[in-house]
């Protein structure tokens, strides 16, 4: 017992620390889209395909991480993830347009690819606690989101982006090498017990199901949104690129970081219904704010806010998804992260395309804030059908 315990604390220090590259991967592009747009003299519509290249490849990981893990268990998909996603960064900063497309494609087809495994498996260490378990593993991710605004801003100011692109792909390389050595021995038992564990969670109405579906869906559709259209739009605001537009994002996941640090203090506290609620208010909130705002500090804030209301939401779902599904959240999983991530390809391509027909990015930041007010009237009809 006590050699499996520290198998799996090394294993969550090596998946926590494989997060970190995750969330700089997933937010890459927010800060490299001004640099883009310059470059190849993109509008709005074009800059958005970007995010939809991104999380397609994400869908396409997420849909074969199943396969992979159904074959070989967890360690293939991450292993192939990691590296696809090392490699994709480390071609980010090349001269052709669908050259940089091409590497958009293979770090967000690794992003797909970790994503599930790594989220589940945590859940399940976590059982009770899995809500702020979860929340710490995504505060790694929100770690390396928040540090990547700063370093691309670093980089270009010193011009050394393919350096800083390559340390990344090393990074991952690193954790591809930690992977090909851990052991995930714990995750042999779900297909032997299956049957007899599955007789132990109720079933769960298609509403449910359904709504909680549509949560995975919009919720990744609103946060990267926000995230790959900050330093645009704080762009337009300053009338040009500086290093306060660069470093925009990184308000988004400081807001974003922080409230996922604090979460287990909340959750001590309060309902995770009611956590949910009020955060999905104040990023409702927030993005208003940012929509109304006509200088650079206040939408500074009002991100950072949109982040804060963001941060323990989808580490609630996927809680909510472990404890109500139990051994059959694998198969439902497969199916709610394939959403997400076509929701993280649907939502900035949609700001984009409302801001190009109608000639204002303020006009679509109203995307992610219709997302919000949605996933609000979702959680209460989830409330009626459910105790979580």
């Amino acid at each position: 017992m006590a050699t499996n315990t520290q198998q799996h604390r090394k294993l969550l220090f090596l998946l926590f620390a494989g997060f970190v590259l995750s969330g700089i991967a997933t937010t890459v592009v927010g800060p490299m889209l001004p640099v883009f747009i310059r470059r190849w003299s993109l509008d709005d519509g074009q800059a958005g395909l970007f995010s939809s290249v991104q999380f397609l490849a994400a869908l396409a990981g997420t849909l074969g991480s199943s396969v992979i893990a159904a074959w070989g268990g967890y360690r293939p998909a991450l292993v192939l993830g990691y590296a696809l996603m090392g490699g994709g960064l480390a071609g980010l900063n090349a001269d052709s347009h669908s050259l940089a497309l091409a590497a958009t494609a293979s770090f967000g087809l690794g992003y797909g690819l970790i994503t599930p495994g790594t989220n589940l498996f945590v859940a399940e260490l976590g059982g009770a606690k899995s809500a702020s378990l979860l929340n710490l593993l995504n505060f790694t991710w929100g770690a390396g989101a928040m540090a990547c605004s700063p370093l691309i801003a670093m980089a270009l100011r010193r011009n050394v982006m393919a350096g800083l692109l390559k340390s990344f792909a090393i990074y991952g390389g690193l954790i591809v090498v930690g992977l090909l050595f851990a052991s995930f021995g714990s995750e042999k038992h779900t297909e032997k017990d299956g049957k007899a564990a599955l007789a132990g969670y109720p079933r769960i109405s298609l509403a449910v199901t359904m709504a909680l579906a549509a949560l995975f869906f919009i919720y990744v559709g609103v946060e990267t949104s926000v995230g790959i259209w900050a330093a645009e739009y704080a762009k337009r605001l300053a009338n040009g690129i500086t290093s306060m537009t660069t470093l925009a994002p990184m308000f988004f996941y400081a807001g974003l970081t922080s409230g996922r640090a604090s979460a287990p203090l909340v959750l001590g506290r309060l309902s995770e219904r009611k956590t949910v609620l009020g955060a999905l208010s104040l990023a409702a909130a927030g993005m208003a704010l940012l929509i109304a705002s006509t200088r650079l500090e206040i939408a500074l804030l009002a991100v950072f806010l949109a982040g804060l209301g963001c941060a323990s939401l989808y580490p609630i779902y996927i809680a909510w998804l472990s404890r109500w599904y139990g051994v059959r959240a694998k198969h439902v999983g497969g199916v709610l992260f394939a959403l997400a991530s076509l929701g993280g390809s649907a939502g900035p391509w949609l700001v984009g395309s409302v801001s190009k027909h109608a000639g204002s990015l303020r006009m679509g930041l109203l995307v992610p804030l219709a997302g919000a007010v949605t996933m609000i009237c979702l959680v209460l009809l989830l409330r009626r059908q459910t105790s979580a």
